[in-house]
């Protein structure tokens, strides 16, 4: 039934989007309409393929890296009250700073190549992920944590038995949201510098008047980027199959 109901909302949002165009009669080098971008979608597929590869490698690479990093920060805050005291602050400070206002900076100190991206959607992957889980981590149940010490567990056995689990609803929700905006910041840092890349085609495209190539350059995009968060999503659904309720 879900994917009925995924199969009905998109015809529904291209009869609109077709609808919207011929009511308005708006321009194609402005809006084309769902068939002239089904057109430069089959005409161009293997320029969309060939660009498509190299933003999911980047989205995929940062976050995992954005995942790894988050978890490990989140584990480091909340196991150690030094580096909760040193690394709090500087994650807030650190959210202060636009991540885009970023990109143009590791393009000078990255190149123009893949690390640029995948550092891009590392940075915008890392916060939530380590504000959810930390903030799960804070949140576990304070008699679980008295009955523990009072059987004598450590603090880091405490951590691994009881802190770890109960905050695993609160990761995976970091991981949706983580999930959701990694796109954004393959796409931001190929706007500002790459030589391939989904959203390199889109500013070519735009160059040059291309506006139905870039539409499917777009569309290519977002139904990768629905896939893998329903991806994700059953992923974790799968891992945590006694929280299905909750996440």
């Amino acid at each position: 039934m879900s994917v009925l109901r995924g199969l009905a909302i998109f015809l529904g949002l291209v009869a609109a989007w077709q609808a919207l165009v011929t009511l308005t009669g708006v321009d194609d080098f402005i809006l084309p309409g769902p068939l002239a971008v089904a057109k430069a979608l089959a005409a161009h597929w293997d320029l969309l393929a060939e660009n498509a590869g190299v933003t999911i490698l980047e989205i995929l690479l940062g976050l995992a890296l954005g995942t790894l990093l988050g978890v490990s920060s989140a584990l480091l805050i909340a196991a150690f009250r030094p580096a909760r005291d040193w690394l709090l602050p500087v994650l807030v400070v650190s959210q202060a700073v636009p991540v885009f206002a970023l990109a143009p900076i590791l393009v000078l100190w990255l190149g123009y190549g893949l690390a640029s991206k995948v550092a891009m959607a590392t940075l915008i992957i890392y916060f939530p992920v380590t504000a959810a889980f930390y903030d799960g981590l804070k949140r576990t149940e304070p008699g679980w944590l008295d009955l523990a010490r009072t059987m004598g567990g450590g603090r880091l056995a405490v951590l691994r038995v009881i802190r770890i689990p109960a905050a695993l609803p609160a990761l995976a929700s970091g991981l949706r949201v983580a999930t959701a905006v990694a796109p954004i910041g393959a796409v931001v840092g190929e706007w500002v510098g790459s030589s391939a890349g989904l959203g390199y085609l889109m500013l070519q495209a735009n160059a040059r008047l291309q506006i139905d190539l870039m539409f499917a350059a777009l569309f290519v995009l977002a139904v990768f980027a629905v896939l893998l968060y329903f991806a994700v999503d059953r992923s974790l659904r799968l891992a945590l199959p006694w929280l299905a309720e909750e996440t």
